[in-house]
């Protein structure tokens, strides 16, 4: 079983293809927070999401930067691993009954999406500095600390309300 595609011969190639990556990841999770706002009841995890939302529609548009910066176009390639995260949310989310516990299962959802994300900008960064590319490392950085702004807020919401609600 091969770990990625064919077409992953250099360093280059593995930085670009995990570019693409998060690039696919970032647009998946920009359609699916409307979908979490919708279903979260609490006020603060619902402004929460909204906030996240406009957030990551900014990760998107850095992340286009970092492409310009390469000299190429914009592409997602398929991420399986946001794909399950997301599924498994929805699945789960669609099971629930009661809104507290809906709520605790719609922000531990978000905190693995966070998670995903954090492992992906970490390696993007030191990446980034080995081949040189510090402006797109300083973009790769912003977006890093928002995600985990939002882990911490997600912890912090979640453990002084909403598993305790559940």
């Amino acid at each position: 079983m091969a770990l990625f595609g064919a077409d992953i011969h250099t360093m280059d190639d593995l930085y670009l293809h995990t570019l693409q990556d998060i690039y696919y990841a970032e647009k998946q999770i920009e359609k699916a927070l409307p979908k979490m706002i919708d279903k979260a009841t609490a006020p603060a995890l619902k402004s929460g999401f909204e906030m996240h939302l406009e957030e990551t529609r900014g990760h998107v548009a850095r992340l286009e930067q970092v492409f310009g910066l390469l000299g190429e176009k914009p592409k997602a390639v398929t991420c399986p691993a946001i794909d399950g995260i997301i599924k498994e949310a929805n699945e789960i989310a669609g099971d629930i009954d009661d809104d507290g516990v809906l709520d605790a299962a719609l922000a531990a959802a978000a905190q693995a999406v966070e998670h995903y994300e954090i492992t992906r900008y970490g390696t993007l960064i030191a990446w980034s500095r080995e081949l040189g590319r510090t402006e797109c490392a300083d973009l790769f950085e912003k977006t890093l600390a928002e995600e985990k702004a939002t882990d911490a807020k997600l912890s912090k919401l979640a453990e002084s309300r909403l598993n305790r609600a559940a």
